[in-house]
Order: structure tokens, then sequence, then C-alpha cells
């Protein structure tokens, strides 16, 4: 798989094979950070949690683009060794990322010393992992104000009424059979706070 652009761009990264693996395809990661760019995000800004991490593609692209760092969460230890054998080849400066081998769950029900400004999330199919896994998020201290969630998750997810309210929906799109979702996290009493778009 090759990162799409910058500081990295053009070269591979390793990825694991096996139930529950599917890294983003070129198209899709294509399109999630023109979603998140055309929002104002700016990468040299921002700090990215990657979860339920898999290859690390979305974590690495943002690092690639100039995040100031990524954190990946990512409980099957081949595929942490892999994500830090990916960084390691590409010669991305320890200080600019941390790989946990560790239960999803169980590591977002610590309270966040530092919030993230962009959050990937791509939980394995058919699990219902997403809304326990936003709803922790949330009420660890995870996610900044004002920061985008996005989602990957399968076409015919259900999950209404299900995550936090304080999450606003942004973005709904279909790839075939991956499912983007977009949301800024905005505290209820936010004055910045804004109705849903949806384009």
């Amino acid at each position: 798989m090759r990162i799409i652009a910058g500081t990295y761009g053009g070269r591979s990264i390793r990825t694991v094979e096996g139930p529950g693996y599917r890294p983003a395809t070129a198209k899709v990661r294509q399109a999630v950070f023109s979603m998140l760019e055309a929002r104002g995000v700016e990468w040299t800004t921002s700090r990215v949690l990657d979860l339920f991490a898999g290859s690390g593609s979305l974590g690495v692209e943002a690092l690639s683009r100039g995040a100031i760092d990524a954190w990946f969460v990512e409980k099957n230890p081949r595929a942490a060794d892999c994500l830090r054998g990916s960084l390691r080849d590409l010669q991305v400066p320890d200080t600019r990322w941390r790989v946990f081998q560790a239960d999803l769950l169980k590591l977002l029900s610590r309270p966040a010393k530092d919030a993230f400004d962009v959050v990937f999330i791509d939980p394995p199919y058919g699990q219902d992992l997403l809304p326990p896994a936003l709803t922790k998020a949330v009420s660890g201290g995870w996610i900044a104000p004002d920061a985008f969630v996005l989602a990957e998750v399968e076409a015919k997810t259900d999950f209404e009424g299900k995550v936090p309210t304080q999450l606003i929906p942004q973005a709904d799109r279909l790839y075939g059979q991956t499912r983007i979702l977009l949301w800024q996290n905005k505290t209820p009493d936010s004055p910045s706070t804004q109705a849903p778009s949806i384009p």
C-alpha cells in the first residue's frame, strides 16, 4: 500500500492480512483527506489518534502530510509490530508517533492527558464497537473541542441514537461497501455549535 501525498508520498507501508483487516483503499483515503482538508484541517497543527489502527494507513498518511504526531491503538500484536515496522522503514522520528498494543476500550477508559484534533476509527465489522469507542473517547477527554472524528464502517451499520450528542454530523458517504462518517466535537453549550451539514 502506497502513501498518497506529503513527505512520504509514493512510499509503501506494510499491511497485515487476516480476518477483520481491510486497509483503506487509495480512493477512500483520498476522499477522507479531501473531506477533512475542505473543512479546514491543518495537519501541521494537528495531533492524530488512529483507533483500531491495523496497518495505520490513515495515521501514517496524516504524518506524511505534516501532523504533529500520531498515536496508534491496535490490539493484535502482529499488526502492532507491522505498524511499528512501517514507521521505522519510513524513518518517521520516534518523537512523532506511539503505537499502543492494547485493548482499545480499556485504554480509552483512562482519562486522557492530552486531546487529539483528528480521530480516525476503523472498528472490525460486525462487533458493534463504534458506539462504545466513541462514548469512551468523548467521556475520557480524548477528543479536543472542535476536533473531527472520522469512522470507516460497513455500509449498512445502524447506530441510531448510540453516538454522543456532542458529536455533530458533518458527512455520511458510501464508497461501495464502505461507509465514511464524519463528526465534529461540539459541547452542548458551545456558542459555535452549528446545525449538521451533510453534503
